[in-house]
């Protein structure tokens, strides 16, 4: 991690429940520090996606300067009990990871989401799964409400067992195969996440760019945050953190540098209420 010198910044721009266009790093720099409960990240990838303003085709030294950049401005304006979650591909978890860890953040957990759908290669193993870091502020104090997350365990779903604890259980961590080579083994209580990727022919689709499914906001949004708190998403795309974090009646606060798409976010937006359901099937495992 490079040395740097102090940044200066400016809260007098700070209000939520809005949608900023622009550069999310300029966006953080106005916000006062420790006013954020949860954030999720889902950056560029630096794989050449071809975004309609953003480039996405760094040097490694430029993109990990890059990420360090934002991720110390999340770090700066989550609160002491606030959670950071980073959704990340396997060509930068390890590099993002350490740099995570010399910013201070604390490592809870490192969940797999497994997709339907996968990308389809040629010279390597169809890739069908993203990396999911969950970090917090503090080593101790954090927010964690177990019980909007649990799941059925093995006792209750397969053994019928009354010792099961009729609240279900929290996920595993635990290494999985596909579902369909092995229909026995994707259990609920898994901590690799059994979601399907949002594809062309879904009705969710927005049509303009890679989209996290609602149901995987809801989970980590329901577990890392209270209604009324603050979910911050510095790279928006279509908006989906934001619209979860509305329906579920929590404050949110987003940055895209597309006028396209935050033209598109504004009307998801208004078309989300608080107490809506979300969008997709309930996800499984973990």
């Amino acid at each position: 991690m490079r040395r740097r010198r102090p940044i200066k910044t400016s809260g007098s721009s700070f209000s939520t429940d809005r949608v900023e266009l622009g550069d999310c790093v300029s966006g953080m720099l106005k916000m006062p520090e420790a006013v954020v409960d949860l954030a999720f990240a889902d950056p560029p990838f630096n794989i050449g996606y071809d975004y309609d303003v953003y480039k996405d085709k760094m040097t490694p030294e430029e993109y990990l300067n890059w990420c360090q950049d934002w991720m110390e401005q999340i770090y700066r304006v989550l609160k002491p009990d606030g959670s950071f979650w980073l959704a990340i591909t396997d060509e930068w978890v390890a590099d993002l990871r350490v740099l995570a860890r010399t910013l201070k953040f604390h490592l809870r957990s490192w969940v797999i989401w497994y997709y339907t759908f996968g990308v389809n290669c040629e010279k390597k193993f169809t890739r069908s799964h993203v990396h999911l870091l969950y970090f917090t502020k503090g080593k101790t104090k954090f927010t964690f409400n177990e019980k909007d997350v649990r799941v059925p365990s093995a006792r209750q779903l397969v053994y019928n067992d009354k010792r099961a604890n009729p609240e279900g259980r929290l996920p595993d961590d635990t290494w999985i195969l596909r579902p369909q080579d092995h229909p026995a083994g994707f259990k609920a209580e898994d901590d690799t996440w059994f979601i399907s990727r949002i594809c062309g022919t879904f009705k969710q689709r927005a049509g303009i760019a890679n989209q996290m499914p609602e149901q995987l906001l809801g989970r980590i949004i329901r577990a890392c945050s209270n209604e009324g708190g603050l979910v911050l998403d510095p790279f928006l795309g279509t908006g989906t953190t934001a619209a979860v974090a509305k329906k579920l009646a929590r404050r949110y606060l987003g940055f895209e540098v597309s006028k396209n798409y935050v033209t598109y976010i504004q009307k998801r937006l208004e078309k989300s209420n608080p107490g809506d359901p979300l969008d997709g099937p309930i996800p499984q495992g973990g």
